[in-house]
């Protein structure tokens, strides 16, 4: 089933065309990395999304709705969707239980407060202030006010920027524990090893247009791009690019008795791929 349908999306900004034509297509129940440098349309096209923003042009399905909506109907659409954006600044002098509680109360079906605070990992901080939190148990607290309407779709925005690994992976945990809940999770981040752990799909937008949706697997050909195999032969480091890297291996195996020293097989990441398509956009060379 589509959650999130976007045919022709465009949005100006004097003579800027932030969005030019963008098509979308989100299904339920997966997790949607939106990839890009900076300036190129992520955060107009998600607060399009989440109805924070008017469209110029095109047609856009949010849960079946129009996210620009006005009456009873917004207070529907609010209901069914969550948000974590990349910043807040709530009350400091407020608890953690108390901070939840307060939230549940601008939602008509909200989650159990006290359900919330376990599910993200806080309740050994429930009764803490919220500026008393570190920068993970806070990220931990937005994910837990962006939940606790049931959202039948959550918007992440940067959700990790600042953690240290340990957090940032203990947080990979929970957004996946959300995707078996049944949420759909609409993420932008910069982190490409974010992207490739989590998301099901994602897609690169560059200059207001989509560059391609693809799984992190595949995006930009990455499958079937040359390997580089990489070996020390007569104390030379030495590579070659191959479709099969195995042959190349089992044909080193020969030529050297026991192991092939130093040897690697490297496939292009997702990071190298996406800098090579932005680059490709742009007209820079890698």
């Amino acid at each position: 089933m589509s959650v999130i349908e976007v045919r022709g999306l465009r949005k100006s900004y004097a003579s800027n065309n932030a969005l030019d034509g963008v098509d979308l297509s989100i299904t339920q129940g997966e997790i949607f990395a939106l990839l890009g440098p900076n300036g190129a349309g992520k955060t107009t096209c998600v607060e399009i999304l989440e109805g924070f923003r008017k469209r110029d042009s095109g047609e856009v399905s949010v849960l079946g709705m129009d996210p620009n909506i006005a009456g009873q109907g917004a207070r529907e659409f609010r209901n069914r969707i969550g948000i974590v954006l990349q910043s807040t600044s709530d009350a400091g002098d407020l608890t953690v239980n108390e901070t939840i509680r307060h939230f549940s109360g601008y939602y008509s079906n909200p989650r159990d407060p006290d359900e919330v605070v376990i599910a993200v990992g806080l309740n050994e901080k429930k009764d803490a202030l919220i500026r008393s939190l570190s920068g993970g148990q806070r990220r931990r607290l937005d994910v837990g006010l962006g939940i606790i309407g049931s959202p039948e779709l959550l918007f992440l925005d940067e959700p990790t920027t600042g953690f240290d690994p340990e957090a940032r992976r203990a947080f990979w945990g929970l957004i996946r524990e959300l995707q078996n809940s049944g949420s759909t999770i609409v993420l932008t981040t910069h982190y490409l090893d974010e992207a490739e752990a989590l998301a099901d799909r994602v897609a690169v937008i560059n200059r207001g247009k989509i560059v391609e949706t693809s799984t992190p697997a595949n995006l930009g050909g990455r499958a079937t791009s040359l390997a580089t195999v990489s070996w020390e032969e007569n104390g030379t480091m030495r590579e070659e690019l191959s479709a099969e890297p195995t042959a190349v291996v089992a044909r080193l195996s020969q030529n050297f008795i026991g192991e092939i020293p130093k040897l690697s097989v490297l496939r292009p990441t997702l990071e190298d791929i996406y800098i090579k398509m932005i680059g490709e956009q742009t007209g820079e060379k890698e």
